[in-house]
């Protein structure tokens, strides 16, 4: 099965993987929270009841005190001074904020929620009527804006009499109430590291599905260009061949080998072709020596201006059979660079040759040179068919070529401008285009001027 079938099979699995499982892990996280926030709540209210029983039991046996006579005592109080006397302190009078606050940090640090912030208030209860109370006997500081927040968790305790208090006077029933300010922050931090957890592999998870996804869309793209550099070898290599094996049967002819003048001609066919074809081999050792970093760059002092004139002369005849013509504006002060004279002959060559294939009549090719304290910047303009902002990103990519339209004649394995990008980086260098469909290009070299 081709990749370009395949494909569209292993994005789908994967996508609907990804989905499954972050999924998955939404519900655990939603589950984990949950129940930890039931475990909270549930040691907030054990907290709360195992004080207000304490609170209790301690209040009661400050009642059992204050009946305590000695033995003998005649003792014939008023009535009213013996019911206040027999009647047990409320909790605000047995105990200070300040204790009550100790006994309920004292019961949520056991049970390991020591940052675990609250208010609470002592009140007296209504009766049977409900939980509804009078204004606190006793609160924290803050326990009345904490009250007024409805997000917040509060728990209501009440101060019930001892089922075995003697009933000789009334003990007042009480509300103890305690209020746990965001609570929400409290569970979510004992998950943090949980949730934090969770996120991280999932992003992790992501980004390997992103990676998956983007390796096979280049293995696809390479894929592409691996076909369309075959197609356009064996064209390039079809046409020589032919020409050759044509001039070979031309040669055994007769008449031909009898002609000096004619086997010459056939000879001098078979040549170019074979230098053709050489070129093009060599092309394609270039780029594989470049892609090794293998490319060995002889470096020495040269005149720009020099290899510039020299290139454009190359390309006279090409651009006067298609009615064209050139421009040379070298108006470097300082045209010195330490370069490779091959290579950067090759670059100059190549940017010229791609402005005389992709013009269609009368090509205008304009060279401008200026210099600036650290560099020579070379411009390479044409009035050819210019190129799309999709090309313009993609121009530098090896194998690479541009649409042509109905140009048909442009050939090549789109290694060109692949090879200048490298060489001119490899000079320390740098190269852009700048380009309009249908208004042509132009390339723009900055490289460093030789140190004195």
């Amino acid at each position: 099965m081709g990749l370009k079938k395949i494909f569209p099979i292993i994005f789908v699995l994967i996508t609907l993987s990804l989905i499954g499982i972050i999924y998955i892990q939404i519900n655990w996280i939603m589950t984990m929270v949950e129940n930890k926030r039931e475990d909270v709540y549930h040691k907030i209210n054990d907290a709360v009841g195992h004080v207000g029983q304490e609170l209790v039991e301690q209040r009661r046996t400050s009642q059992s005190k204050i009946l305590r006579l000695r033995p003998g005592t005649i003792w014939r109080p008023s009535d009213p001074f013996r019911m206040e006397l027999m009647r047990a302190p409320s909790i605000a009078e047995r105990f200070t904020p300040e204790e009550i606050n100790d006994k309920i940090r004292k019961q949520f640090n056991s049970l390991d929620m020591k940052k675990l912030n609250f208010e609470f208030s002592v009140s007296s209860n209504l009766g049977p009527s409900g939980l509804n109370f009078r204004p606190p006997e006793l609160q924290s500081r803050n326990f009345l804006q904490a009250l007024e927040d409805t997000t917040n968790k509060r728990v209501i305790y009440a101060l019930q009499a001892p089922e075995d208090y003697d009933g000789t006077g009334t003990l007042p029933d009480e509300l103890l109430v305690v209020v746990v300010p965001q609570v929400e922050n409290l569970v979510l931090g004992q998950m943090r590291t949980m949730i934090f957890g969770a996120i991280f592999f999932t992003l992790v998870i992501i980004s390997a599905f992103y990676v998956t996804v983007n390796a096979l869309l280049r293995q696809k793209k390479l894929s592409e260009i691996k076909n369309d550099f075959i197609n356009n070898m064996t064209h390039e290599f079809k046409t020589p061949l032919a020409t050759i094996s044509l001039a070979v049967d031309a040669l055994r002819n007769e008449k031909v080998i009898q002609d000096r003048e004619k086997s010459e001609y056939f000879s001098g066919i078979i040549k170019e072709e074979n230098r053709r074809m050489n070129k093009q081999v060599e092309t394609i050792l270039q780029a594989s020596l470049l892609d090794r970093q293998e490319q060995q760059l002889n470096l020495k002092p040269l005149n720009a201006h020099t290899i510039i004139q020299e290139a454009m002369e190359n390309f006279q005849l090409q651009l006067e059979g298609k009615g064209g013509r050139s421009e040379l504006q070298l108006n470097a002060k300082n045209d010195l660079l330490d370069a490779d004279e091959v290579h950067f002959m090759n670059i100059i060559t190549n940017l010229i040759d791609n402005a005389v294939k992709y013009s269609k009549e009368n090509p205008f090719i304009k060279i401008t040179t200026h210099s600036t304290t650290k560099s020579l910047v070379i411009r390479i303009e044409d009035n050819g068919i210019g190129m799309s902002k999709e090309t313009q990103r993609r121009i530098f990519e090896k194998f690479y070529r541009a649409h042509t339209g109905n140009l048909h004649n442009v050939k090549g394995f789109g290694l060109g401008l692949s090879y200048v990008k490298t060489i001119v980086e490899a000079h320390q260098g740098k190269i852009k285009v700048d380009s309009m469909v249908g208004k042509g290009t132009t390339f723009t070299l900055e490289l460093p001027l030789k140190l004195e």
